[in-house]
């Protein structure tokens, strides 16, 4: 695990933990604003509205790590963001988040409409009474592509038949569903699961993709490089250009 330059950390493990680490992601989001008068991390969240964001949105820019403003944090994709308690920002990724949307409420068909019921819904699933990261149980052979397990003291993504290790910088060689466990601890809220397994297509990193599992690595890298906005974001030691979200 490589450090970050500006030693910040911002970058969300699947578990919902921040990092100094080097590796972006695909993605950014925020839950609230994290940080103290001086600019020093001092809680885990505040609120309920965690979403996750483009890295590009209608050229905005934004200073990065301020007091007083929503504390930028960065996803490897979009499996880990939904892992971490984060759902899909309805302005910049506005699309995807009525996918979402319809996803949920065809799992959900009891509860109230709207955002709010949603975050409300999540907020209860993705934390424990100690607000420690909620995990639960389930069958590892009926569980839907994008839900993030961890097994071993690691995170592994579940797609079709394969369970992929993460890492920050991608995933690795994946195994077989057959290979783990037939029961797993899940990191993905269990809202959310039944969100997935109701139809909604989370965007994972081309690291996931099953059709050449020996040479995910490098094939990862050279795509996020072809995907990435131009770089350059004030505040920052690296210019870099990222979307703002809500």
């Amino acid at each position: 695990m490589t450090p970050n330059a500006t030693g910040r950390p911002n970058r969300v493990a699947p578990d919902g933990s921040t990092h100094a680490v080097a590796d972006r992601g695909l993605f950014w989001g925020n839950r609230g604003q994290l940080l103290d008068a001086g600019g020093h991390p001092a809680r885990h969240h505040r609120g309920r509205l965690w979403i996750v964001c483009v890295l590009e949105f209608h050229g905005r820019q934004r200073t990065q790590w301020q007091p007083n403003r929503l504390t930028e944090l960065y996803f490897l994709d979009e499996p880990t963001a939904l892992a971490a308690g984060h759902r899909p920002c309805g302005e910049c990724r506005h699309h995807d988040y009525q996918a979402f949307r319809r996803a949920w409420e065809q799992a959900h068909p009891d509860d109230a409409r709207g955002a709010r019921e949603i975050d409300r819904r999540l907020h209860a699933d993705r934390l424990d009474d100690d607000g420690r990261h909620r995990t639960h149980h389930e069958d590892l052979a009926t569980l839907p592509d994008g839900v993030m397990i961890t097994l071993d003291d690691g995170f592994w993504l579940v797609r079709g038949a394969s369970v992929h290790p993460w890492a920050w910088g991608g995933y690795g060689p994946p195994t077989t569903r057959a290979e783990l466990p037939d029961v797993v601890t899940v990191l993905t809220p269990e809202a959310t699961v039944a969100t997935l397994r109701a139809g909604y297509d989370p965007g994972a990193h081309p690291s996931a993709s099953d059709s050449d599992p020996e040479s995910v690595s490098g094939q990862a890298r050279s795509e996020i490089s072809s995907r990435r906005p131009p770089r350059t974001i004030v505040g920052d030691p690296t210019p870099i250009t990222e979307g703002q979200g809500p």
